[in-house]
């Protein structure tokens, strides 16, 4: 579960037609795909469970965020839906991620598959003086990192983190803990709503795993050319 594709293609389509056709142009050899709050609210599950059919690894970014068995019952039902990875968010504490992560070794002990689970740790439109403003003192930075390694310790595989926070957190937390990167911009993209960007090729020099591109990909005049093109980047 952890070798395979580093690109992520953001499925951030407003309906479940739209998404469904660019997958159908896609090929699950060279991307997973993501699926977020918009289409999933709009579309339900189902369209997580044609994308699997579809031979798709799909990545359900929901971000939970509750108290602790109510995620746990949202993490066993992502699981029973044949994700590859979900994500909670970090500030949900300790007790919260480490019962997502038991909810998820419970499925993964019935199956003989669990999904990957990953934190959100510092949203990547957030700018320092947003941060003071819901009260998180210190840098990015050190927010990104104290999250980080509480996510670690609480047994999660990775965290979701802007690209410039991601060679910090290498070197903190090893070698293994998956570093999934928003926030990446192919040289000469636009930013559009992300504060804290980087080049793919840049991102994984600083130690990210996965790369989550949307709007670079889905936007593109040809996707599929948009992907050869960032896998070319990365020698993939």
């Amino acid at each position: 579960m952890r070798g395979g594709p580093r690109i992520i293609v953001a499925l951030d389509y407003p309906d479940a037609a739209p998404a469904l056709a660019l997958a159908g142009r896609l090929d699950p050899r060279r991307c997973r795909v993501k699926v977020g709050k918009e289409l999933f609210t709009r579309a339900g599950p189902e369209v997580v469970r044609t994308l699997v059919r579809e031979g798709f690894e799909v990545f359900l970014d929901l971000k939970y965020h509750d108290i602790p068995n109510t995620v746990a019952g949202a993490c066993a039902a992502a699981a029973d839906l044949g994700v590859w990875m979900l994500n909670v968010h970090a500030l949900g504490g300790r007790r919260m991620l480490e019962a997502a992560r038991a909810a998820l070794e419970q499925r993964g002990a019935a199956t003989g598959r669990r999904p990957l689970l990953v934190a959100v740790t510092i949203l990547t439109s957030l700018a320092e003086a947003e941060l003071r403003e819901v009260g998180l003192a210190g840098s990015a930075q050190e927010n990104v990192e104290r999250l980080a390694t509480l996510a670690r310790d609480a047994g999660l595989d990775g965290v979701v983190c802007a690209p410039r926070e991601a060679a910090g957190l290498r070197a903190a937390l090893g070698p293994d803990f998956l570093l999934v990167t928003p926030g990446v911009r192919p040289a000469g993209a636009a930013a559009d709503d992300q504060r804290r960007v980087l080049t793919p090729a840049q991102a994984v020099a600083a130690g990210a795993t996965h790369l989550v591109i949307g709007r670079p990909v889905t936007r593109a005049p040809d996707p599929i050319a948009a992907i050869a093109a960032i896998g070319e980047e990365l020698g993939d």
